[in-house]
C-alpha cells in the first residue's frame, strides 16, 4: 500500500522554523516528483515547494522563496521541508504529494494534475 506520511508541524512564532518530514512506504520516492501544498482556513489549497525525481528541478512559490527548502534522504525514504523566517501567513495544513509521471514541477505545484499520491497533513500555526 502506497503511503506518505507527514509530520514535524507545529506552533512557532513568526521568524522561527520548522522543519516537516514526508515518509513514504510501500514505494521508492527516488523515482518520484515530490510536492509541498498547504491549505490555509478558506482559502484553496496550494503548491508550496515541488522537486523532480532526480532533484533537477524545483519550483518554489513566490511568497517562500529565499525561506523553504527542500531535500531527500533516500536511505530513509523520506524528504524534508525546512521553514524559516515563518510569517503568519504561512499557517495552514501542509500537505506532501507524490507522483511519478509530473511533466514539469510547475504543473505538479499548480496540481495540472493533481498529483496521484497524498499524505494527510500536518498543521503548522504561525500567531500574528
Amino acid at each position: 500500500q502506497l503511503q506518505l506520511v507527514e509530520s514535524g508541524g507545529g506552533l512557532v512564532q513568526p521568524g522561527g522554523s520548522l522543519r516537516l518530514s514526508c515518509a513514504a512506504s510501500g514505494f521508492t520516492l527516488d523515482y518520484y516528483a515530490i510536492g509541498w501544498f498547504r491549505q490555509a482556513p478558506g482559502k484553496e489549497r496550494e503548491g508550496v515547494l515541488c522537486i523532480s525525481a532526480t532533484g533537477g528541478s524545483t519550483h518554489y512559490a513566490d511568497s517562500v522563496k529565499g525561506r523553504f527548502t527542500i531535500s531527500r534522504d533516500n536511505a530513509k525514504n523520506t524528504v524534508y521541508l525546512q521553514m524559516n523566517s515563518l510569517k503568519p501567513e504561512d499557517t495552514g495544513i501542509y500537505y506532501c504529494a507524490a507522483d511519478h509521471y509530473m511533466t514539469t514541477v510547475q504543473a505538479m505545484c499548480g496540481m495540472r494534475p493533481k498529483p496521484s499520491y497524498w499524505g494527510q497533513g500536518t498543521q503548522v500555526t504561525v500567531p500574528s
